[in-house]
């Protein structure tokens, strides 16, 4: 008899009228805005703009909702379209299911998407946002101790989580593998962030090393979930899905570091210079801010040679005796 575990709470929604609460729900916000708020700080501190992580998740985030739920109902299709199941069930996001496997790749092209429309590079995009989604990732896991799921084999242990009896769940106490996740998850995020300033890491590194270090502990943390999975080969297949991810990010780094190494100086090219530079002729007389000292010189010389003109280019074969003609014929 265990003399000490993780209680689970009664019921995962909490009702505020007719409006249902969700525990689920709530953890997935709230790891959202404090992505999207560390996000921000470290693009700004990049040399990027406020408000640009903001607007790039408004593509991404949507876009990983639906990638996660597709990859959990297509690798668990069994729980929605079996016989006895509601097909109508895998819309029903509230109730759990979300693939960070499928989150990720999708939120990446909705990400890409945003980052052309503004013109600034995915790569330093994804950098500033890594330790963010690890944050988030950590916060997220909570909502499965909401909904009593993907918890582990059962034990004694101190902190072994009390499962009550449900659909498709016995009541005992199991590994909380939600917790470990999340306490490895947070670890991710410290690693990317100490790596990123101890190596200047650059052009998608930082995003590679946090997919690297999650996949690492979700193998080991896949492994001693009890919930059902399809197995490949001996392995359940999210366990699979690490080991692949896992391979491509460290190649990736490795690649990376020898084609672009370092970082990159400029994040966010300041577009809003660019139409100043493509108006018309530059003031005649250097007072351009914007021009170089060297053109300023050389306006100002002509400015003081010729005290007549000032925005106008002189025309060809136009001098002072010409202008001193046109003088005497006014007067």
């Amino acid at each position: 008899m265990n003399l000490a575990f993780i209680p689970s709470p009664s019921t995962g929604v909490i009702e505020l009228g007719p409006i249902p609460l969700r525990g689920y729900a709530f953890c997935i916000i709230i790891g959202v805005f404090v992505a999207v708020w560390f996000g921000n700080k470290r693009w700004v501190a990049r040399g990027g703009k406020a408000g640009t992580v903001a607007d790039v998740a408004v593509w991404a985030v949507p876009f990983g909702l639906v990638g996660g739920r597709l990859y959990h109902v297509i690798t668990d299709y069994q729980l929605y379209f079996s016989d006895g199941e509601n097909w109508v069930d895998a819309f029903k996001i509230w109730e759990g299911g979300l693939g960070i496997w499928g989150a990720i790749a999708f939120g990446a092209v909705g990400a890409w998407i945003a980052c052309r429309r503004r013109g600034i590079p995915l790569p330093a995009w994804a950098d500033a946002l890594a330790p963010g989604i690890a944050i988030a990732q950590a916060i997220g896991r909570w909502g499965n101790w909401f909904n009593q799921e993907l918890y582990g084999k059962p034990t004694d242990l101190p902190w072994a989580l009390e499962i009550s009896e449900g659909p498709n769940r016995v009541a005992g106490t199991y590994h909380p593998t939600f917790l470990y996740e999340s306490l490895w998850c947070i670890g991710v995020a410290l690693l990317v962030i100490w790596a990123d300033r101890r190596f200047r890491l650059g052009h998608g590194r930082a995003f590679a090393l946090y997919v690297a270090a999650y996949c690492a502990g979700r193998g080991w943390i896949e492994y001693m979930r009890v919930d059902e999975a399809h197995h490949v080969l001996g392995l359940r297949l999210n366990v699979w899905t690490a080991i692949i991810v896992f391979v491509l990010a460290v190649v990736y780094i490795v690649i990376s570091a020898k084609i672009r190494p370092g970082r990159e100086e400029i994040v966010e090219p300041d577009r809003d210079a660019a139409p100043a530079q493509k108006d018309g002729p530059a003031d005649e007389s250097g007072s351009d801010e914007n021009s170089s000292d060297e053109d300023g010189s050389a306006k100002a010389d002509a400015a003081e040679k010729d005290p007549f003109t000032k925005d106008e280019p002189r025309e060809p074969g136009k001098g002072a005796t010409a202008e001193s003609a046109e003088a005497a014929e006014k007067s």
